[in-house]
């Protein structure tokens, strides 16, 4: 099963159902150059691929709610976090340093 087939698994959304896939791969495309920006890497690690999808999944649930902290309506309250500590530790182990030389004259 491929990545767009699994997310779509994870949002309840039928695999058969194309409708909404050019959006949905949209998502998965962003999350990945967010996670090989994040990481360093130039191919996304196996490992992080429940990651990206988990993380296009809560994009998905906050389209129309992007910058909003919080929100309470009606005795109801909802606040959303950047990404879970647990996401970043994930990530961070799969992290490459940046080596920088310099030319010295």
């Amino acid at each position: 099963m491929g990545t767009l087939a699994k997310l779509k698994v994870m949002l309840g959304i039928a695999v058969e159902d194309t409708s909404q896939d050019p959006e949905l791969q949209l998502l998965l495309d962003d999350t990945q150059a967010d996670l090989l920006t994040w990481t360093n890497r130039l191919t996304l690690p196996a490992p992080l691929e429940s990651i990206q999808r988990q993380i296009a999944v809560m994009r998905y649930n906050k389209q129309g709610v992007e910058g909003q902290s919080s929100h309470s309506e009606g005795g109801i309250g909802r606040s959303f976090e950047d990404l879970p500590v647990s996401m970043q530790a994930a990530i961070n182990q799969y992290r490459k340093l940046k080596v920088a030389t310099y030319e010295t004259t």
